[in-house]
């Protein structure tokens, strides 16, 4: 006795669910991932804090004072980074054991979007304005 053949465009069977436990741990590890991504971008700032306070000024042979003024700028970008970064880490993993949604606020969003926003134009200015 020959099986009817399945058509072409036919959709494979579905796959079984996982299971819970594997659910769980990938969400967890993608938590994890976004901490460590928050943990990179404050680097990046730190390094920008550098660059603009301490090395801007010598390499333009420039006053001193605005471009160090910048960098506490984005230094302290970087620790709203770390403390915000630190905070959303234990909020997603709370919300992943309690199995609820742990969105990410506009306002925040917003805040940490104005401060970028904010500092890489008073770097343009501060550049243009002294050379």
């Amino acid at each position: 006795m020959t099986q009817p053949e399945q058509p072409v465009d036919a959709a494979p069977p579905d796959d079984p669910p996982p299971p819970a436990a594997d659910v769980l741990q990938r969400t967890s590890m993608a938590a994890e991932r976004t901490w460590l991504a928050w943990w990179r971008t404050a680097l990046a700032a730190t390094v920008g804090a550098l660059g603009v306070g301490r090395l801007a000024p010598e390499l333009l042979h420039v006053a001193a004072w605005p471009y160090i003024i910048l960098g506490a700028g984005y230094s302290s970008l970087a620790i709203g980074l770390l403390v915000t970064g630190a905070r959303r880490q234990r909020d997603l993993q709370n919300a992943l054991h309690g199995g609820h949604q742990a969105p990410l606020g506009f306002g925040l969003v917003s805040l940490f979007t104005a401060g970028g926003v904010l500092l890489a134009v008073l770097t343009i200015v501060l550049v243009i304005a002294q050379t």
